[in-house]
């Protein structure tokens, strides 16, 4: 009879492999994942059952702390002009704390990432909606939360592309400015 799994030991290795990857990208093979969890490849595989499942298990873990940061980044706040809280968030998000999100993230937004994670690039289109919405509608003009999300996608898809930092800064902030004129 085999042993049974541990869920907190489980829990631990996708801990470590997920900040691996966060920090480094999804590596082609499994032993960079299994060096920064200190096992082995083989007990990746007890645990995850295959590769696949184990970077779908990354990515997931990856995204939920992402949108749980994110979000917290664009909530409404009593205390802010919304304008004000997008601003914050830009500098977040395209900063030093959203780079290795984008840098996961990015290549799942095209279709190499569709065996991964089918349907990701609807998720993570319509995931913080919502909350862009709520802070819109403190604007009198929560219809604006889809051209907001675009924006930012866009800016973040210009920014990794050409590592223009100064432009696409500028570029947000000349946005945020036809919000404020608008609201």
């Amino acid at each position: 009879m085999g042993r049974q799994r541990q869920p907190q030991i489980k829990q631990r290795l996708l801990d470590a492999c997920t900040d691996y990857a966060l920090e480094h990208g999804l590596p082609d093979r499994l032993g960079p994942l299994a060096a920064a969890a200190g096992t082995s490849s083989r007990m990746l595989i007890y645990h995850f059952e295959t590769r696949d499942g184990l970077l779908r298990e990354v990515l997931g873990q990856a995204r939920r702390r992402q949108v749980e940061a994110f979000t917290d980044l664009i909530r409404l706040r009593p205390d802010e002009p919304y304008p004000a809280t997008l601003d914050r968030a830009w500098s977040a998000i395209s900063g030093p704390q959203g780079q290795p999100y984008l840098r996961m993230f990015g290549r799942l937004h095209d279709t190499a990432g569709e065996p991964l994670w089918p349907g990701f690039r609807r998720t993570a289109t319509t995931d913080w909606l919502a909350p862009l919405e709520e802070g819109m509608r403190s604007l009198g003009r929560p219809e604006l939360a889809t051209v907001v999300l675009a924006v930012i996608r866009g800016l973040l898809t210009d920014l990794a592309a050409t590592g223009d930092t100064a432009r696409t800064d500028q570029a947000f902030q000349d946005f945020l400015a036809t919000i404020v004129t608008r609201g």
